[in-house]
């Protein structure tokens, strides 16, 4: 069967080409010792970032799939697609990624270059391990196509975590997998975080609980003794479905059914419309204002930009101030913890740092063969995410950053990693020692020799 067509594949390349084309000339101009960032209207980083004159690379036109092909199960994507158009664009054939982040603004690209995680990750791992070829503009300029049996492996296995210091992508094809058009949600409580954990890791091994198949997990901690299991299924019918994109808020009913059904996009989607829980800082939890808010603005991308005015102008930080209450630090991280270490992790962060819920989910590498040289997980092992995005006081004249490094050490301490996609407060050496050094620094040898673009350590320590 050929690919399918999304708009006419030849032309939808052929643009693509072009496009292409333009922007390789673009970064060819930008004079050698100018800071290169991408001109693009969506982010979904935490970083803040030092006010620079650096050149913008328009690359607003890499957007769309190319093509889908079901008998192949794989879609050609462009590196500035959101996952909501991909997402879009394969379930009409009865596929999705095999991995969906939780975000409807998140890039392929951004998801590839940083690192995405989702409820199918226990068996499907991150983003990056469904990616069968990343074509990119190198730091150096050149345009190279890497797969992991071709001359740029290295790049392929190195481009994951490298969050555009390597190069950006302008063309990825991925695996899709088959869908049911909905989804049946399990709510388990759970009131032992041991139990908690023992139970999310033999659920993953197994993928079926109480005899029934389980194709998606992931959990929510509302406090200490008060956490919940939800366990997805994909089935073929659904006696009603719920609605959570407009009065309804996904994250309250975990507490109020124990069983649900979505349609699978309003699953892939289910924490979009609240970005989790954090909507709740924006008033727009409470029904009087709920109701008059268009349905088009509960969406992710909205309270991001909102978040983005306070960040670089501070009107609530200021009011405050005037106000006599203690400063704030942000605390917006996510990080992995080996799942024989997860109570340990639990226990710390219920009783240093005060957020809560806090979001938890299940990942081991898809292909324990696998090679991915920037953010390498033991294969032999399952990793639980811990997913938390809040601010916290900062008490008897703490400096910002207390808790985030805090956080830093005792991630280290218990064998995990944590996602630069926030602000990180390691020094150089721990930094390195962390996202191998060594195997970036051959990298950025290989593919940006004259270093155009920053480092791995500038751009997401030193707020480049």
């Amino acid at each position: 069967m050929h690919p399918v067509r999304v708009r006419s594949v030849s032309s939808a390349r052929g643009e693509f080409e072009g496009r292409r084309e333009r922007l390789r000339r673009q970064y060819a101009a930008i004079p050698l010792g100018t800071p290169v960032r991408l001109g693009k209207t969506t982010s979904n980083l935490f970083r803040a970032r030092r006010r620079s004159s650096a050149s913008r690379l328009d690359v607003s036109g890499l957007e769309g799939v190319l093509a889908v092909d079901p008998a192949a199960r794989t879609a050609e994507v462009q590196g500035m697609t959101t996952y909501e158009h991909l997402v879009d664009a394969t379930l009409p054939h009865g596929l999705m990624p095999l991995v969906v982040p939780q975000l409807k603004t998140i890039t392929l690209g951004g998801a590839v270059t940083g690192l995405g995680i989702e409820s199918s990750s226990f068996r499907n791992g991150l983003v990056h391990e469904s990616v069968l070829e990343i074509e990119v503009l190198a730091g150096d300029g050149r345009i190279v196509v890497a797969r992991p049996d071709n001359e740029h492996r290295d790049l392929f296995s190195g481009f994951p975590n490298s969050y555009g210091t390597l190069g950006y992508a302008l063309r990825l094809t991925i695996e899709l997998e088959p869908v049911r058009p909905f989804v049946k949600l399990r709510h388990v409580k759970f009131g032992d975080r041991g139990d908690y954990f023992a139970t999310m890791h033999a659920v993953g091994a197994e993928c079926s609980y109480a005899g029934e198949r389980v194709d998606f997990i992931d959990g929510t901690v509302f406090g200490r003794d008060d956490m919940y299991l939800t366990l997805g299924t994909f089935v073929g019918e659904a006696p009603a479905t719920s609605d959570y994109t407009g009065m309804g808020i996904y994250y309250r009913s975990l507490q109020r059914r124990q069983v649900d059904h979505l349609t699978v996009r309003d699953y892939l989607w289910r924490w979009d419309t609240d970005w989790f829980w954090c909507s709740r800082a924006f008033g727009v939890q409470n029904p009087r204002v709920r109701r008059l808010v268009p349905k088009r603005w509960l969406r992710s991308d909205s309270y991001w930009r909102l978040v983005d005015l306070e960040r670089r102008y501070g009107p609530m930080s200021r009011l405050e101030r005037l106000r006599g209450r203690s400063p704030r630090e942000h605390v917006v991280q996510d990080v992995e913890v080996p799942i024989e270490r997860a109570a340990d992790f639990f226990d710390f962060f219920v009783h240093e740092i005060p957020i809560a819920p806090f979001w938890v989910c299940p990942l081991r590498q898809r292909d324990a063969g696998a090679r991915w040289d920037l953010y390498a997980l033991d294969p032999a092992k399952t990793y639980v995410n811990f997913g938390f995005w809040s601010t916290v006081p900062l008490e008897n004249g703490r400096p910002d950053g207390t808790h985030n490094r805090r956080i830093e050490r005792v991630v280290d301490e218990l064998g995990g990693r944590k996602s630069l996609y926030s602000t990180s407060y390691y020094e150089r050496d721990e930094f390195w020692r962390l996202y191998n050094g060594p195997a970036y620094a051959a990298l950025k040898d290989g593919y940006d020799r004259e270093r155009r673009l920053l480092d791995l350590y500038e751009k997401c320590v030193e707020r480049g």
